[in-house]
């Protein structure tokens, strides 16, 4: 399914000179396998809102013990560490992946991507405080590393402080990233707001810079349906369900359209859909019970 990504930090070309077979791992290696989707709170009256993809896995070709050959044959390699604790992220393994990471960063202590490789692992495993620690520790070294302003932000968005969110992802803008995962993430925090038209141009920046995003369609429905433009709303919660429809959010978005629009037949089919996906998914429930009658006109 695609997803906004987070590509392996790796050390920029040119900056070493990495064994033939490190180099042939870095060129094949893919993106960081760690994926959190996380959803806001719905209403019966009120869209779901879903945050971007941070870190989908796009399919690792490296298997580990390829990799591990790759460490062996370059045990003072930070990168070869670095690489293969990216594949061992990906596996769900994060404690190896942890080692790995740290390993690299004993032989590097300035390698500053691999402080926001653990930093991922770290969100992943529910560990927020290392994570901001690991992040500090890349910005200490890059004060212009733009991932690492992302991530960061994205932690503390999680965690409710949303200033310091907001003034991290505007960070990673003035650097002119082209991570679409700044501006889709400063636009959540937009809608939270109230801020419905910034809210829009942010998630349409993130889709320019990434289309195949399920992600940005969603918020930006959300903040359509929010200013009343219902056609332009829908039109976005049906994109997202083209491009991942595995989402009760999206179904459920789609329902309500449907719901305000007094097809409840068809309403009632949509959160079906989002109650088998998820059926804990208490808005789809709460929808469902509330069209049900419908269904057998």
């Amino acid at each position: 399914m695609p997803q906004l990504t987070h590509m392996i930090a790796s050390r920029p070309a040119g900056s070493r000179k990495p064994a033939s077979r490190l180099a042939t791992v870095l060129r094949s290696t893919a993106a960081f396998g760690f994926i959190a989707i996380l959803s806001a709170c719905q209403t019966a009256d009120g869209p779901a809102v879903t945050a971007i993809a941070l870190d989908q896995n796009q399919g690792l070709e490296q298997n580990i013990a390829s990799l591990s050959q790759t460490v062996n044959a370059n045990p003072r390699d930070p990168e070869a560490y670095n690489v293969r604790g990216t594949a061992y992220g990906s596996a769900g393994n994060y404690e190896a992946a942890i080692a790995d990471f740290t390993t690299a960063l004993q032989l590097d202590p300035n390698f500053y991507q691999a402080y926001a490789n653990r930093a991922l692992v770290y969100r992943q495993t529910n560990e927020p405080l290392k994570a901001v620690e690991d992040y500090n520790a890349a910005l200490r070294i890059n004060p212009n590393y733009d991932s690492a302003y992302i991530g960061r932000g994205n932690v503390y968005r999680v965690a409710g402080r949303n200033r310091e969110a907001l003034s991290d992802f505007q960070r990673a803008i003035d650097l002119n990233t082209t991570d679409p995962r700044a501006y889709h993430n400063r636009g959540l925090l937009y809608q939270k707001d109230g801020q419905h038209k910034q809210a829009i141009e942010d998630f349409s920046t993130a889709i320019s810079l990434q289309a195949n995003a399920s992600e940005p369609y969603s918020g930006r429905g959300v903040s359509y349906l929010a200013l009343g433009d219902e056609e332009n709303a829908f039109t976005d919660f049906n994109t997202a369900l083209k491009l991942d429809d595995t989402k009760a959010e999206y179904w459920t978005n789609q329902a309500l359209v449907f719901e305000r629009r007094g097809e409840a037949k068809r309403a009632f089919q949509s959160y079906a859909r989002a109650a088998q996906i998820d059926p804990k998914y208490v808005p789809a429930r709460d929808g469902m019970a509330r069209t049900r009658g419908s269904n057998a006109a």
